[in-house]
Order: structure tokens, then sequence, then C-alpha cells
């Protein structure tokens, strides 16, 4: 199957066919996951910030477009298309209508910038992947304890700073919850007051944010039971330059199409420490890897399947498993012996949407409940038609038809291109059978 792509024009369909194992090397985009809070982080900084390896991918255009509308100067140069440049600039106008945040749930991050500019921040309610509820309480509870006041409607939510307050914050949230971390990590950068938060989410995405302002003066501590930050005595007033990590999601992925060809390669640009649970899976079925300080190497033309049964459990633990990995390991396990069980109760509407896709394929898989299921390998799929309904389940479609009888084609690329400017190119450079059909 030949690749006849017009750059110009958006492909409508995928279609995968399986080839030879997997080889190479390829460097994955920088984290869409990690680069959505940076650029919340660069415009509530107050000063220019110079972003490097920001993805290509749609939220995060549609971010970079907020912020224009919000009143910030965004410019990316032709010469540098992954560095993005976020300049302040003076208030000449009321509250922007920022109506395009309703396409990515990532827009409650620019809260504490839009509140530090204008006063308020009126936003609709975030769209984004659907898999479940993933509701605002906790971040309205967190500008609470800022002394700021909201209120919601059908339509969205508003946040308005009433009364300027000084002195340390101070709250336990009742879960790991990166989003209301992240707010309140910049709900104290834009106040400038201290912070210490309970139970705090210390993800990869969170520790970057975390990092860009220890670059800044902020003096940061971190465990897993609590996160402190104190605001410089004196802030630096020269541009800031940070850089977006690379996307473990996009690495780990790229890894099971690997494995599952049994394939050897490697995947550069990732933190080795970002995928050191995934690669403990992988480990788990018997596939030989390793996690390096700037990549994930995989060697699974060496593998010895274990038959043993893996438990890819989403946890929001600093050491747990990231909700993210579970698709592409459950692809990949269909492949293998044993029997698996996969749970994620953080996004409980996931399971809907990838069971029903990989039952096209053939994939027999028993669900214990809406959160949780299991199943048997080694499995045939066969090629059909199917649908990526969010961003992981297109990427876990992408793995099973590179070893499905036939041809499988994949629809529903708006949702996959959210999170993955040109994975299926990326897959292309390793060897991957697999073309985009334009209109």
């Amino acid at each position: 199957m030949t690749t006849t792509r017009d750059p110009g024009v958006a492909a409508e369909v995928i279609a995968v066919r399986p080839g030879p194992p997997l080889v190479g090397t390829v460097s994955v985009d920088g984290s869409k996951n990690a680069a959505l809070p940076l650029l919340a982080a660069a415009a509530a900084l107050g000063r220019p910030v110079r972003l490097g390896n920001v993805p290509d991918s749609t939220d995060v255009q549609i971010m970079l477009a907020l912020l224009q509308q919000a009143g910030w100067h965004v410019a990316q140069s032709e010469g540098e298309p992954s560095t993005a440049v976020i300049l302040p600039t003076e208030v000449h106008r009321g509250l922007p209508d920022l109506a395009q945040a309703a396409h990515i749930r990532a827009s409650y991050y620019l809260v504490p910038a839009l509140l530090a500019r204008y006063g308020q921040a009126r936003l609709p309610w975030p769209g984004g992947c659907r898999i479940g509820a993933r509701g605002m309480e906790l971040h309205f509870k967190v500008y609470e304890a800022f002394g700021d006041r909201s209120e919601q409607d059908n339509f969205g939510y508003r946040v308005e700073a009433v009364t300027p307050h000084t002195g340390t914050v101070s709250l336990v949230l009742p879960f790991r919850s990166r989003g209301a971390t992240a707010a309140a990590t910049l709900r104290a950068l834009t106040t400038g007051r201290p912070l210490r938060l309970g139970q705090p989410n210390l993800s990869p995405e969170v520790l970057s944010v975390l990092h860009a302002l220890s670059s800044v003066g902020w003096e940061i501590r971190a465990s897993e039971h609590l996160l402190t930050l104190s605001p410089p005595s004196s802030p630096p007033t020269d541009a800031a330059v940070w850089s977006v990590p690379g996307d473990k999601i996009e690495a780990a992925t790229l890894a099971c199409a690997i494995a599952a060809t049994g394939g050897t390669a490697r995947v550069t640009g990732v933190q080795g420490e970002d995928v050191g649970p995934f690669v403990a899976a992988l480990h788990r079925l018997g596939i030989p890897a390793d996690a390096e300080p700037d990549g994930l190497s995989v060697r699974a033309q060496d593998a010895v399947p274990t038959g043993r049964p893996l438990r890819a459990i989403a946890s929001l633990s600093p050491t747990g498993l990231d909700a993210d990995f579970e698709p592409p390991l459950m692809a990949l396990a269909l492949g293998l012996p044993g029997t698996h069980l996969f749970a994620d109760a953080i996004n409980p509407g996931r399971h809907g949407n990838l069971l029903p896709q990989l039952a096209r394929l053939g994939a027999a898989i028993v669900e214990i409940s809406p959160t949780e299921c299991r199943l048997t390998g080694p499995q045939q799929l066969t090629g059909a038609g199917v649908e990526a309904t969010d961003i992981r389940t297109g990427s876990a479609l992408m793995i099973a038809g590179l070893t499905a009888r036939g041809i499988t084609t994949i629809g529903g690329l708006a949702q996959l291109r959210r999170g993955h400017a040109d994975l299926s190119g990326k897959l292309r450079t390793l060897g991957a059978d697999i073309c985009e059909v334009t209109p």
C-alpha cells in the first residue's frame, strides 16, 4: 500500500494493514498534556516567555488561538515552528468572548491568567475527549481558597477575583487531581502568594510547570504528600525560556506498535523516568525494553512472552500507571498470551469508547464493569472499519490494525489529531504500512 498524501489536504481515513516488524529510530513531539498548562503559565507569568518543543496538535493550536483572542501576543517563527513566544500586552478591551474554549478541556488552565488580566474569567464548559464525567468542582474550591468567587450555569462558569488577599493559601485535595494541582499552582503565580497543597498530583505534566516556575525564582518543594510554593523576593524581569517535555504517551504508543509487530526500534525525545511504569508493564509481558535518559528502546524480536497476567490499572500516584498508557497496552496485550486485567476509574467513559471499536476487529474482551475489563490472548484480529472516538482510542486502533488480518480503516481523525500531529507519519518512519486517504 502506498501513501499519496497531499500535505495541504487533511486525510479523512487512515488505512492500516500488517507488514514487517517495525525498525529504526523515531522522535516524539512535545507533550500535548504538558504544553497546555505551560502555555497557560506563560500567560500567567506576566512577562515574555519563549516556549520550545511546542507540538502542532489541534488542542495546542486552539490554546494558542485562545491566548491571542484573550489579548496576549503569540508569535511562531517559520524557521522554528515548534517554538512559541508569548508576550503580555496592555489591557485595552473588556473580557473577550472565548467560545472556542469549549473545544478543549485544558481551557480551564486559562482562569488564573484571565483573573490577573481582567479580574474575572468567563468560559464555556470545557470539551475534549468524551471519556466520562470530569467535573470542575475541585477547581472552584481551589479558587475559593484564594478568595475568588465562582458561579456556574448550563453554558459555562465565571470566576471573579473579589478582594485581594495575602498570606499563605493552604488546602488539601481529596484526590490527586492534575487539573486542580495546576490551577492552584497557577493561581499562586498570579497572586504572588505562598501555597501549601496537600495530596498534590505530581505527574510529569505538573512537574514541568513546577520546573518552569523554579527557573524564574519560585522556591518549590514537592513530595507525594505536600507541595509548597514560595514566590521570589525579587522576581526577574527578563524573558523566560522554557521547553515542553517529550510526549510520554506518544512514546508508549509507538513502543506498543513496535512490540506488537515484533520489531526492534528506539523512540527518542522522551525522558526515560516518565515512562518507567509503562516499561515495567512491557517487562511483565516478556518484552525487552529500556527506559533511557533521552528515550525508550524496544527489542521485541528477542521477546519471550511470559504468559503472566498484566494488571494495567490507571493510577494518580506519582509512581503509578498513567491512564493514557492503558489503551495502547490493551491493544498490545490482545496479541500476547495470558489473561490481562485493565481498569480506568479516572476516566470512566474510556472503555465505553474503546471496547466496542476493538470488538469490530474481532477482539473478545469481557467487561467486568464500566471501568474494568479483562481479555485473554493471543487473539487474531481481522481488519474492519473503526472510529477514533477519542485520542487514545484512535492510537490504540492503529496498533491493533498493524497486526489484524487485512485492512483496517480508521475514521474520526480529527480526534486523533487533537493529541498527535502526525502519529501515522511516525509509524511510517518505522516501516508501518499506513496510507492516509484524502477526500
